[in-house]
């Protein structure tokens, strides 16, 4: 079974962009098992409390959960033309200590969102140069923005076909890549 992480840059009950990786971890095929992973619950990254003898037990239950992912699938809203806060925190609490990333050389797909016609543009491109230096092989194409994002979704949730057979080819661009890194 190849484990796919999915992480929403949104902490917000009711999020789009949980919504959006729910939506997209049920779009895997057989053998692709994607889970959604919570980061609400990371201290803010501080290397005072994340010694060898006493490493916080989010940090070392998140890192753990990374290490056991093949890949991941990173959902985030746009914050100031940036990903968020709680993001950028998850992003450094598995790339520590120095020398030992969960992050290093997973597979990764980017979808940002907003509710304006920007559809995360910024976001994304912070996020993918911080993908960079953590060494994560990323989909290149196609690229994912979702702009209006507040309109994705019926009144029960479900995401619209166009939008959702979009995601399909990107999840299909994305199983490709994760083939071609699998361990």
């Amino acid at each position: 079974m190849v484990k796919v992480a999915l992480i929403s840059g949104s902490l917000r009950q009711g999020s789009i962009s949980t919504k959006i990786a729910k939506s997209v971890g049920e779009l895997f095929p057989e053998g692709y098992e994607a889970q959604l992973v919570e980061i609400g619950n990371l201290p803010i990254y501080n290397e005072d409390i994340d010694t060898e003898s006493n490493t916080p037990a989010e940090y070392a239950a998140f890192r753990k959960t990374i290490k056991e992912s093949d890949a991941v699938l990173f959902v985030t809203p746009e914050y100031n033309r940036s990903i968020t806060g709680a993001l950028k925190n998850a992003l450094d609490v598995a790339s520590r200590p120095y020398g030992q990333s969960a992050w290093d050389g997973k597979p990764a797909g980017v979808i940002s969102q907003s509710f304006g016609n920007l559809s995360g543009f910024g976001a994304n491109h912070h996020l993918r140069q911080i993908l960079v230096v953590l060494n994560m092989p990323t989909v290149q194409q196609p690229e994912v923005y979702l702009a209006n994002s507040h309109q994705l979704f019926d009144e029960n949730d479900k995401m619209n076909e166009s939008t959702t057979e979009f995601l399909q080819s990107f999840v299909n661009t994305f199983v490709d890549l994760i083939n071609r890194y699998q361990r």
